[in-house]
């Protein structure tokens, strides 16, 4: 019988000098694939989770994104906002257009400087981001119980080391990555 990890078999065994890292087990090429497999499936187990909510409000993964971030920083600027997502002003203007409009979003002037646009979450923007984080908390929980405390904080450690800067490679200058949901052209 084959071992699956979330669903996948585990990956065939290999020689030593096939791959880089060989001597780590998780550092072979066939683990870091399943692991990126991994993450992109649960990634979409999640949103699954949030789609009848998401319906309810009339609201797609983007408005759930900037939902969560402004619930998250209340007080948060537009360009904050923009730099914390990594998405373009034009993306993410029709997105606070829409949810502005839909009575979830409240943009006001800055107190301190008034060209700065301040945003936080309505009433009903609350409740929205809490039903869409209720939705998503369940699948959570649920699959943390199963792993128990040691996995979850492994997780943890995964995650966040996946969201410190990389360390530059050869040919690249420090700092040089690309903002998260853009590409770049070279």
């Amino acid at each position: 019988m084959t071992a699956r990890v979330g669903g996948f078999p585990s990956p065939a065994p290999r020689k030593a000098h096939e791959a880089a890292g060989a001597g780590h087990l998780f550092l072979r090429e066939d683990y870091i694939r399943q692991a990126q497999q991994v993450l992109l499936s649960a990634w979409q187990e999640l949103n699954a989770c949030a789609e009848p909510v998401r319906e309810a409000y009339g609201i797609g993964r983007a408005h759930q994104r900037v939902l969560h971030v402004v619930g998250s920083r209340p007080g948060l600027t537009v360009g904050a906002l923009l730099q914390a997502l990594g998405i373009t002003k034009q993306s993410l203007g029709r997105v606070l257009d829409d949810l502005e409009a839909r009575g979830l979003v409240v943009m006001a002037r800055g107190r301190q400087d008034r060209r700065h646009k301040v945003l936080s979450l309505s009433p009903s923007g609350i409740e929205a981001e809490q039903a869409l984080f209720d939705a998503q908390r369940e699948r959570l929980v649920e699959a943390y119980r199963t792993a128990g405390a040691a996995s979850v904080e492994g997780f943890r450690r995964v995650l966040g080391a996946l969201l410190e800067p990389a360390a530059p490679t050869k040919g690249t200058d420090a700092g040089a990555r690309p903002s998260p949901g853009r590409t770049t052209r070279g």
